[in-house]
């Protein structure tokens, strides 16, 4: 039986953002009741996020009996549950970690957004949080990290900033950001990533 989800979505978006994703690992015979997607405030930083991030692991491993769950997550999502890889133990908990369209070295788009949003501060490149994030191991523990990227992407610039040393790194095509959460290509390529 495969692992548990739990879903993590990006700046400004929230749990809904999932259901075309979960709706297809319904039809791939994954029950409901096994995947969850959280919703959270954008504009705390991602060290807080993560709080919520391990809750929900937490949770939904409980629920399930499940030893270890896989997190699937889209954009600035890939920073809090990092976050919660590296540095609130998630990496036992946690067997497949997915990241769409993650700025996971920055993306100059944040200056658009930083004046109002701890979690674009996160993501300005060169940022404290994210300095922190990347020192020593980008890919902790023995999670298997897929980081997926768009060469299309109109949110995450550059491109590059998506790939993680240690991670299985794949360019999906040219797709816009939000499609990375419902394309159904890239649904197939998380389905047999997190088997």
């Amino acid at each position: 039986e495969r692992d548990p989800i739990v879903f993590v979505h990006g700046w400004n978006s929230s749990s809904s953002a999932w259901n075309t994703m979960i709706d297809r690992f319904v039809a791939d015979g994954v029950p409901r009741n096994r995947m969850v997607a959280i919703t959270y405030n954008s504009n705390q930083s991602n060290t807080v996020i993560a709080q919520q991030v391990a809750s929900a692991v937490a949770n939904l491993r409980s629920q399930t009996g499940a030893a270890r769950v896989d997190v699937v997550t889209h954009s600035m999502g890939g920073l809090s549950s990092r976050y919660h890889l590296k540095n609130l133990g998630g990496t036992g908990s946690v067997e497949d970690w997915v990241s769409l369209g993650g700025p996971n070295h920055g993306t100059n788009w944040a200056y658009a957004c930083y004046p109002f949003s701890a979690g674009c501060r996160d993501m300005i490149p060169g940022s404290g949080f994210l300095n922190a994030l990347n020192s020593g191991d980008e890919t902790p523990g023995t999670v298997r990290y897929g980081a997926f990227y768009s060469s299309c992407d109109e949110i995450i610039n550059p491109d590059t900033s998506t790939r993680l040393t240690g991670a299985t790194n794949v360019d999906v095509g040219c797709l816009g950001h939000s499609a990375l959460r419902t394309d159904a290509g890239v649904f197939n390529r998380v389905r047999d990533f997190t088997r």
